[in-house]
């Protein structure tokens, strides 16, 4: 008898637990519908792909592959990270304002991945942690992963209230707080500095760990710098402080960081080694090469000289574009602009009628821990030029009129 061509598919495994209240992200579902020519897409948090130093970034590739370097670059490496990486990520957080030594510093497969690791290593299933409401998806995300309930703090157009913090942290045992006090995602908030010292000062009083996540800082288009919260007194040994080079540099390189208290470095060293070893070597070979051969202060100006005129085309055009009624912030730097349209309009469904046009934006909802304002969205300003921007506002305020005039 000729054996039977049929294959019978296997049946799919158990999964674990702790992926039942992991959601998927609809930022890169959308992402994924954007991804065809001609969308103007003000969804993802992209850096602008033609603001890249390519040909640095190259050389420094070129530089760590050349006969004499290729060894150590394809090899094995520490898991703590790079000793030229972190002794030079380590001088421009300390020339920023942030003194930190290479010892300090465990590099990371981008910031998401010290998002995780810090989840693995001081959070229990059932544990409970503060975040901002709204707050980072990603960040949700590694919590949930971890079996954690984040418990959202209330917010105003400054960011978190701190009195808020210390009731919650009370009355849920949260041992943890996660923030982006610096041109926050989603909302491009900055936290003010009377509000970073009441929180470091808290932080100080209650025994709180602040997870501080930093990524859009060095994109600032007006206003003064605002100290880094581990800087504060009472937060210094009570900060985990997260940044990355993927808004500066290239997200492409997967290069970030976490600067942690001395008794926390051995904990998430040991779960870096259970979770990859450590970081690409080669890619953290060329990251510092390129922070060696570059100056990165000039670097950061053309991007805040651009980000800024995209920010501010954007800015110009958005009211024209939303309902009438609609409201939205004029944030000093980073990524995001974050609007509300009024009451019984769905962002969601604006969408739907947006991406018809070939516009894109990110409905608010996904980003809040606890009941979602449906009427709020994220637009992102970076990965368009002015002239694309006012084209893609154009597409937007065409479904708008369409959405009014079917009633929505």
């Amino acid at each position: 008898m000729e054996p039977s061509s049929v294959t019978t598919r296997a049946a799919v495994p158990p999964l674990a637990a702790r992926l039942r209240d992991v959601k998927s992200s609809p930022v890169r579902e959308i992402l994924a519908l954007t991804a065809r020519p001609g969308v103007i897409s003000f969804a993802g948090g992209l850096p602008a792909p033609e603001l890249f130093d390519a040909a640095g970034i190259r050389a420094a590739y070129a530089a760590v592959l050349a006969d004499g370097a290729a060894g150590r670059s394809l090899q094995y490496s520490t898991t703590e990270g790079d000793p030229a990486l972190r002794e030079a990520v380590a001088a421009r957080l300390t020339v920023r304002g942030l003194p930190t030594g290479p010892d300090d510093l465990l590099i990371c497969s981008g910031s998401q991945q010290a998002l995780t690791l810090l989840a693995t290593v001081l959070l229990e299933p059932g544990d409970r942690i503060l975040v901002e409401e709204p707050s980072y998806l990603a960040a949700l995300q590694a919590f949930a992963l971890a079996g954690a309930e984040a418990i959202p703090v209330p917010c105003d157009e400054d960011g978190l209230i701190v009195e808020e913090v210390e009731r919650l942290a009370t009355a849920h045992g949260a041992k943890l707080l996660y923030t982006v006090p610096t041109f926050h995602n989603p909302t491009g908030r900055t936290l003010p500095l009377e509000r970073r010292r009441a929180l470091a000062a808290l932080a100080g009083r209650t025994g709180l760990w602040l997870v501080e996540d930093d990524p859009y800082s060095e994109l600032r288009y007006a206003g003064d710098p605002l100290p880094a919260l581990a800087t504060l007194p009472g937060a210094e040994d009570r900060t985990l402080a997260l940044s990355t080079l993927s808004k500066v540099v290239a997200p492409g390189l997967r290069i970030g960081w976490v600067r942690t208290p001395e008794e926390l470095r051995r904990p998430l060293t040991v779960a870096k080694q259970a979770a990859d070893l450590h970081s690409s070597t080669v890619d953290q070979a060329a990251a510092a090469h390129w922070l060696a051969h570059t100056d990165v202060d000039a670097h950061v100006a053309v991007l805040c000289h651009e980000y800024g005129a995209r920010r501010d085309a954007l800015l110009d055009g958005l009211a024209a574009a939303l309902p009438a009624g609609s409201v939205h912030n004029r944030p000093e730097g980073g990524m995001f602009v974050w609007a509300r349209l009024p009451d019984g309009w769905d962002a969601a469904a604006l969408l739907d009628r947006a991406l018809q046009r070939d516009v894109a934006f990110v409905p608010g909802f996904p980003f809040f821990a606890g009941p979602a304002d449906a009427a709020t969205l994220r637009l992102s300003f970076t990965a368009h030029d002015a002239g694309e921007i006012r084209e893609g506002l154009g597409r937007l305020a065409d479904a708008v009129a369409e959405a009014e005039s079917a009633g929505s």
